[in-house]
């Protein structure tokens, strides 16, 4: 980076930001860092991850291959080494000789190649340097100095057709701290854009272009040498313009909530059905009711999924309120509901009797019969059946809060009644109907809706006004109850009308994570699988679906987790992702995964982050090995918190995942995307993952954790006919225009010149979004 003096260069200390992305150890060099690792580990290929040292054959993640620059793995085990740009390989086929093309060889002048190096030469006038590379000038090239006064003006035009002599681009660049031009009045200096020229005319000085309107960008702006970049908040992607910010829709993205997902700018939330517990940030599980207070039945709670129901003892029949139970009707409760049947069942025959209109239902046999007019209309709307009204030129049936009313010819239910159920004749009356005025409004559906219900902290033999407080040592949550709950242990309640067990004068208090049992009157910790969050409960809460806790005494729904994982993954795509995720992995679990590609099938794997807790013995790790062996080939191996994403190839044609957690730890895990591709596009996929270029900057690592550009992308690898099934305005959107061409060209071309295009698609899809990701000035 330039100094602050505008003039010297200081070099940039990688290490400080993110520890380089160095898994272990990060130490900055000169111009550049280096990533080493510690005692038992090797560095592997992609220069910052660490795998374990193993007794194998020589291959390229072994950093001991030998090759001074790029290594590539070869056929049998073997590796072939490869130069950088400006280099040739030697005769050993392992080291890298500098030629002229990297940097003029050195040379300060002319550079020519030669078997041993490079050699420089000098212009004339000038002479080398001992150090072979720099030139000095010949002292009898200097022009005679005439002895007189030296401020005559002759005088000063030999010194300045000396400067002029002397200063040429030739030498040291002119003096110019970047682009040199020589003109018939010396050299004239520029500077690239994002610099500026200084007042001596020799000197560039970077712009700091995020002091002006904060460079353009929505959100942050980092000056750069010569340059910004552009980022943005989290739950924002940067755009095409590499300067606005859109809100990421996670809605739109697969398995982003189990049910429901609401999206808000830079972040969403999941919501869950009625009858299911959010846990886990986006999982819905089934709330097991049952848990507290019994699901509030007087006697038998039968949880189902999504629900639950309660039961009564024989003898016995559910309550209205569907909670409380009451004694079946006996003899005479039999004789007085007959009785009211048939006074029902004689109103609705006088009815139509009066219309002249019956439809009788007998043995499963339906009978009608009218009285019609001869002077009809044939077009008269036919009659509907019983408990329906029409609606246009249809029958519909009588919705429930309503039944059909003959004389009215409409649906209704007057003050004071309710039905719960469609297509009736009648409506029943509500308890207390000797007082409609205070009932409810017309078309109750539930006797419920009736109105006049006891409130929590009452009760009475049918849930209906009048009620009366719950007396001194029990309480009642709900309304509409027939009785309420004792506190139990003898326990007396701070007033009458009590409406929770936290009314219940205990002994102690219990705190969160805890319950209070009334037999023995002392806080217990709530077992595993439960939790409570609040203080003074006689219950804890059953964690939802098929979660649980890591340990007894949780006190958040947070501790609830689920442990599933492993398993054999799909042919062409997939995740890889820790139990619980996005939530924290339980503790002390194991998961093993295994990829069997088809045949001819190699596997491409993106780690766009990972978190695990960061310790010295490796308590959490992830491994990815060819076999369960642990002297099989190793693709991958970290026990850190890694937030810089990394692709890279299966070493093996097939993988063994595992994961394990130890007793004491847990973290937020990982999401591990992966494809299976042609093995016809092996090297193309490697020469992607291994440019450097890939991971140069924020900005092109957000490539690697844009959920909908990989999962396009992995599509298109997996299967490349689906190229087209995308429309041009998406595939402009999620690929780059070169990779966008290269992919077309990938997708047309047949196996008799595959090879030919790889070559072309390589350097298309190598950039991946680099041309776009370079700042617009």
């Amino acid at each position: 980076m330039l100094a602050h003096d505008g003039h010297n260069c200081l070099d940039v200390d990688e290490c400080l930001e993110n520890n380089g992305g160095c898994q272990h150890t990060c130490v900055n060099v000169m111009g550049s860092y280096e990533c080493r690792c510690k005692e038992g580990f090797f560095l592997s290929d992609n220069q910052h991850t660490c795998i374990h040292r193993l007794e194998e054959g020589l291959s390229c993640m072994n950093q001991n291959h030998g090759c001074s620059h790029i290594c590539k793995e070869a056929p049998r085990g073997s590796v072939a080494c490869e130069c950088r740009p400006g280099f040739e390989l030697a005769k050993n086929q392992r080291d890298c000789i500098l030629t002229c093309n990297h940097g003029n060889g050195g040379c300060q002048h002319s550079c020519e190649d030669t078997a041993d190096g490079p050699e420089c030469s000098c212009h004339p006038q000038y002479k080398m340097h001992a150090d072979g590379k720099s030139c000095l000038e010949r002292e009898d090239a200097v022009p005679e100095v005439t002895e007189s006064n030296a401020t005559s003006v002759v005088d000063g035009d030999k010194r300045v057709k000396r400067r002029l002599l002397m200063e040429t681009c030739a030498v040291n660049n002119g003096g110019c701290d970047r682009t040199c031009k020589d003109t018939s009045t010396g050299v004239h200096c520029s500077c690239p854009v994002g610099f500026t020229l200084q007042l001596d005319g020799k000197t560039c000085k970077d712009i700091d272009e995020c002091q002006t309107h904060n460079g353009g960008c929505d959100h942050f702006c980092k000056n750069t040498v010569g340059s910004f970049d552009c980022s943005c908040k989290k739950g924002f992607k940067l755009l095409t313009d590499e300067k606005s910010c859109q809100d990421v829709d996670e809605c739109s993205l697969d398995r982003t909530c189990d049910h429901s997902c609401i999206n808000h700018p830079g972040t969403f939330t999941c919501t869950c059905n009625k009858g299911y517990t959010l846990y886990g940030f986006t999982h819905c599980g089934d709330t097991n009711e049952c848990s507290v207070n019994n699901g509030g039945c007087q006697q038998v709670c039968v949880n189902t999924v999504g629900s639950y129901e309660c039961r009564c003892h024989s003898a016995y029949k559910l309550h209205w309120n569907k909670k409380d139970c009451v004694a079946s009707c006996d003899l005479s409760c039999t004789i007085k509901r007959t009785e009211k049947r048939l006074r029902k069942a004689i109103r609705v025959l006088r009815k139509a009797a009066n219309r002249e209109h019956f439809h009788l239902q007998l043995s499963g046999m339906e009978l009608e019969g009218a009285n019609k007019s001869p002077r009809t209309s044939e077009h008269q709307l036919e009659s509907c059946g019983v408990g329906q009204s029409h609606a246009g030129n249809q029958c519909v049936s009588c919705r429930a809060g309503t039944y059909y009313d003959g004389v009215q010819e409409r649906c209704m239910c007057p003050n004071g009644t309710f039905q719960n159920e469609e297509g009736q004749i009648t409506c029943e009356p509500c308890p207390r109907s000797e007082n409609p005025g205070a009932l409810k409004t017309p078309e109750a559906w539930n006797v419920s809706e009736c109105g006049g219900l006891c409130q929590p902290g009452e009760y009475s033999a049918d849930g209906f006004a009048p009620c009366q407080l719950c007396a001194l040592g029990t309480f009642q949550p709900e309304a509409g109850r027939t009785s309420c709950f004792p506190c139990g242990g003898g326990l007396p309640t701070k007033h009458l009308g009590a409406t929770s067990f936290q009314d219940c004068e205990t002994r102690v208090q219990c705190s969160p994570g805890h319950f209070y049992n009334t037999t023995t009157h002392r806080c217990i910790r709530c077992p595993a699988g439960t939790y409570q969050p609040e203080f003074g409960k006689n219950n804890c809460v059953s964690c939802p679906g098929n979660t649980t806790t890591d340990f007894d005494g949780s006190t958040n729904i947070t501790q609830c987790k689920d442990r599933r994982c492993g398993g054999e993954l799909g042919d062409f795509t997939g995740y890889i992702e820790s139990p619980n995720y996005p939530g924290n992995y339980p503790a002390n679990t194991e998961c093993t995964w295994t990829i069997n590609p088809p045949p001819k099938r190699r596997i491409l794997i993106v780690v766009p982050e990972i978190f695990l807790p960061i310790e010295d013995d490796c308590g959490d790790y992830l491994v990815m090995r060819k076999t369960s062996s642990s002297n099989s080939v190793t693709t991958y191996e970290t026990c850190q918190t890694y937030e810089r994403p990394i692709a890279f190839t299966s070493r093996s044609k097939k993988l063994w995942i595992q994961f394990k957690s130890n007793e004491g730890n847990s973290a937020r895990g990982f999401q591990v995307p992966y494809v299976t591709y042609d093995e016809d596009y092996q090297e193309l996929i490697e020469d992607i993952v291994r440019d450097g270029r890939l991971y140069a900057s924020e900005n092109h690592q957000e490539i690697l954790k844009d959920k909908k550009l990989i999962k396009a992308l992995f599509d298109v690898l997996a299967h490349p006919q689906n190229y087209f099934k995308y429309t041009a305005q998406e595939s402009r959107e999620m690929f780059p225009s070169i990779v966008d061409s290269g992919l077309r060209m990938a997708v047309s071309s047949t196996a008799s010149h595959c090879w030919g295009q790889m070559s072309w698609m390589r350097q298309g899809l190598a950039e991946l979004d680099f041309s776009q990701l370079r700042v617009r000035r």
